[in-house]
């Protein structure tokens, strides 16, 4: 590993991105400077034991506190955003992380002399006009490229991977529901995508100057429909779970009764997005284009679903 004395501050990198994102800038030899809204959370122990010493330190700062951003952007020579929820609670709203939020995190990136800003942000966001999670992501790459016009977007598919909160959500419903969901019949698709992949993508943009001012899409290399995705977890587990029709009428209802709880399993707005499908546009520069060989969903799945996979006497 070669050491490199540029500065990169990742704002969310103790998120599951997060983590990942950070491994692979250290380990390119990166300085990474972690703004996080819980330095002491479970997940800083993960990103501070990486690299060299001295090489990574995290900080706190809160998105939709920008006061607490005043200095800690100091010396970066790139800004990478990963700040995103699917969910609003307290002060964490869309409009305030999202759009306010990212327009300034540019702004004073380009305060301080950052030369590069990356955006993550989300696929088929450009087409969910009625999702205000959606609606905001669009805001904030906008915002991002007014001040930043040489911004690279990146926007990711459905993220998996260990410590996701996608196929392990369907898999531990299936231990405790006889019936699994499927929202409007099950057939909007999704095109899953490795978080190490699109780690690496943040990282290769990074060292390449083509990226710059560019969009890119990134996409598994299977497109699945949301019947698919639950017939999937099932056959990996080994259970036999029946499955139910959810019409969107229904789904929106049960998304606003859960969205009273302390971490909502569906709220209306993802019903919303679940209208319309997630999946690369055609033409679109994606991982390929950045050299990556997208990862399948089966090399990496069944290993991390095995914990679920129901016991029988026989075994």
């Amino acid at each position: 590993m070669v050491q490199n004395p540029q500065l990169i501050t990742v704002v969310g990198g103790t998120g599951f991105l997060g983590t990942y994102v950070v491994r692979r800038l250290l380990k390119d030899g990166w300085q990474v400077r972690v703004l996080c809204r819980d330095p002491q959370g479970p997940q800083t122990g993960t990103v501070k034991t990486q690299g060299y010493l001295g090489q990574v330190s995290v900080e706190y700062a809160d998105l939709s506190r920008p006061k607490t951003l005043e200095g800690k952007l100091a010396g970066s020579y790139a800004v990478i955003n990963l700040v995103g929820v699917l969910y609003e609670k307290g002060s964490q709203k869309f409009a305030a992380l999202h759009a306010k939020g990212a327009e300034t995190l540019a702004t004073m990136a380009k305060e301080a002399g950052a030369k590069r800003f990356i955006q993550v942000s989300a696929l088929g966001v450009d087409k969910a006009a009625k999702s205000r999670y959606a609606r905001t992501k669009i805001q904030g790459e906008q915002a991002v490229r007014q001040v930043f016009p040489n911004a690279t977007i990146l926007r990711p598919s459905v993220i998996f991977g260990r410590e996701d909160n996608f196929f392990n959500q369907f898999a531990s419903m299936a231990r405790f529901a006889p019936l699994l969901p499927v929202i409007g019949g099950g057939r909007t698709k999704f095109q899953p995508v490795y978080v190490d992949d699109v780690a690496q993508a943040v990282a290769v943009c990074l060292n390449r100057a083509d990226t710059q001012g560019q969009t890119y899409e990134l996409g598994g290399p299977e497109v699945m429909s949301f019947r698919q995705i639950i017939d999937y977890v099932l056959d990996v587990t080994g259970r036999e779970n029946g499955v139910i029709d959810l019409p969107f009428m229904v789904a929106g209802l049960m998304g606003t009764a859960a969205e009273f709880l302390p971490k909502p399993f569906l709220t209306r707005d993802q019903v919303t997005l679940l209208r319309y499908n997630n999946v690369v546009s055609e033409g679109t520069p994606g991982l390929r284009e950045l050299g990556i060989t997208p990862t399948a969903v089966e090399l990496i799945v069944p290993e991390y679903l095995a914990r679920f996979r129901l016991r029988t006497a026989a075994a």
